[in-house]
């Protein structure tokens, strides 16, 4: 249960330091998990990004602070994160639905966004699959690009479109995507659409080789279309196995393994489709 009360701390910490700066670092530190994992497993247990609840969470009370004081409306932005009565205009309306302004003139109506409380629970008695498996350092070649964590939800996809667009298909199928963050405390991580290497291989422009190194890894089997089936286990990794599992998160790595979808009828979306999440990790 370590892994859920873990991000329960970090929770907590948000809420007691809402206004600091580099908040969700802070927050991944405080609850000794790296920001690689903290943000991923924050996604899958609380249904948005860390990001996305510290804004809500700001602008939340940023509104109830309009409403409830005669506090200057740029001082409010400013407290909140907001470097200008603009940026925060923007922000404030498109969450709220009014102007800050509106607020303060008429006292229209706000949006209330609760501090979110995590709570372990006993769902279903269901069996995971998963092996754990030795893997000896393996090289693949790729397309790189960095992401925030912020942002990365959203563009890899977008990354893995442009891939094929480009004509990216000739020359690095996608048998893998893989999440890296050495260091486990960037704010970035670096994501490959990648397939594995060997000598004989040209490496074209615009691609690179890189080697995964060797780790105990947990293999977790997905079946079904995609990307439901990844989606639906990666929600039970973060939020059923490792708290239960008697494992630790090793290193800043996440693999996703696809299967060629030509050898499906329907390719990703064929019932049968077959992909895999490893993660590495050590014993407790």
């Amino acid at each position: 249960m370590g892994w859920v009360e873990d991000i329960g701390r970090a929770i907590d910490y948000i809420e007691n330091s809402i206004t600091e700066e580099h908040l969700a670092e802070k927050a991944a530190e405080k609850a000794n998990i790296s920001p690689f994992y903290f943000q991923k497993g924050f996604s899958m247990l609380c249904g948005m990004t860390v990001g996305e609840y510290i804004r809500k969470r700001r602008l939340a009370l940023a509104g109830g602070e309009l409403a409830s004081t005669d506090t200057k409306i740029i001082d409010i932005a400013l407290k909140y994160g907001y470097d200008s009565p603009d940026s925060f205009t923007k922000a404030f309306t498109r969450f709220h639905g009014v102007t800050p302004s509106a607020v303060r003139r008429n006292g229209a109506a706000l949006k209330a966004f609760a501090p979110l409380k995590i709570k372990f629970s006993l769902e279903g008695g269901y069996v995971m699959d998963y092996k754990i498996i030795e893997k000896a350092p393996f090289t693949v070649i790729g397309r790189t690009k960095m992401f925030s964590y912020e942002n990365g939800q959203k563009e890899v996809p977008m990354f893995w479109k442009e891939h094929y667009e480009k004509g990216g298909g000739k020359y690095v199928c996608g048998m893998y995507g893989i999440n890296i963050d050495e260091s486990m405390g960037s704010d970035k991580f670096e994501y490959i659409i990648a397939d594995d290497y060997t000598e004989d291989k040209t490496v074209p422009e615009g691609f690179i080789t890189k080697e995964i190194p060797g780790f105990t890894w947990a293999v977790f089997p997905c079946v079904g279309p995609m990307p439901k089936a990844m989606q639906e286990v990666q929600n039970k990794i973060y939020s059923e196995w490792l708290p239960s599992a008697g494992y630790d998160i090793a290193a800043g790595y996440n693999v996703e393994m696809y299967n060629d979808p030509k050898d499906y009828p329907k390719g990703t979306l064929d019932e049968k489709y077959y992909s895999e999440v490893w993660i590495p990790v050590s014993k407790k």
